[in-house]
């Protein structure tokens, strides 16, 4: 049985070292070190990280690589994103949360998993992006937070 494809952002792994949000966070991250889920981790992530605290840039490296798979911001990628921010999905000043959902699309992810509420985490949104990945060819994707994702 292919194991799930999940699109973490940066909130995720911050998320880790958040008292509001460590719980489910690290519950999500352990069914991936435990084989039940791939991450799908992406170069604009790994940028993001660059400017986060080492302790939340350690988050990654203590998973096992069998975990993780890459995924780059490529030109497919970054033109998805732009026709979100043309469908008014999300505003030009959010362009990265686009570029994580177009990535997440582009790379066939299941399921995208952010703490982001006002950018990405919303109905209106995941509607809007939903509806833009129909339109351009892509399929449909599930978007949720780590809570949703772990809880029974």
């Amino acid at each position: 049985m292919r194991r799930l494809r999940v699109y973490i952002d940066t909130s995720v792994v911050g998320g880790c070292l958040d008292e509001e949000f460590q719980e489910s966070s690290k519950a999500l991250l352990d069914r991936a070190r435990h084989g039940e889920l791939t991450l799908l981790v992406s170069s604009l992530l790994l940028d993001e990280l660059l400017e986060a605290p080492p302790a939340v840039q350690q988050v990654l490296l203590d998973l096992p690589e069998t975990s993780i798979q890459m995924v780059e911001l490529d030109e497919e990628a970054d033109r998805l994103a732009r026709e979100y921010l043309e469908a008014d999905v999300l505003p030009e000043t959010s362009l990265d949360d686009a570029r994580h959902v177009a990535i997440a699309s582009v790379n066939d992810a299941d399921v995208v998993v952010s703490w982001n509420f006002r950018h990405i985490v919303q109905y209106r949104r995941i509607v809007g992006f939903n509806a833009a990945n129909l339109r351009t060819g892509y399929r449909t994707i599930e978007i949720r937070s780590p809570r949703e994702m772990v809880e029974p």
